[in-house]
């Protein structure tokens, strides 16, 4: 039996057509859910893994408009 990490609930699913990384959704809290591992069947908050590729989305070219603003802004002050 799998159940949804969020809110225990028990999750309707043939254990033996899943494959890691299948997406499924928790009837009871609505939580979208990915298989993290086969053996034992282990399912994560989707949001969860979401959540880890957003730290990876930083955009180093912002930080060199800021400053490249403040150089500006500091030349119009004199």
């Amino acid at each position: 039996m799998v159940t949804c990490p969020k809110c225990d609930a028990a999750i309707d699913v043939e254990e033996e057509e899943l494959d890691e990384g299948d997406v499924l959704s928790c009837d009871e809290c609505g939580a979208s859910l990915s298989v993290a591992s086969l053996n034992p069947v282990e399912l994560q908050s989707d949001d969860e893994s979401d959540d880890e590729d957003d730290d990876f989305d930083f955009d180093e070219d912002d930080d060199e408009d800021d400053e490249e603003d403040e150089e500006e802004g500091e030349e119009d002050w004199q």
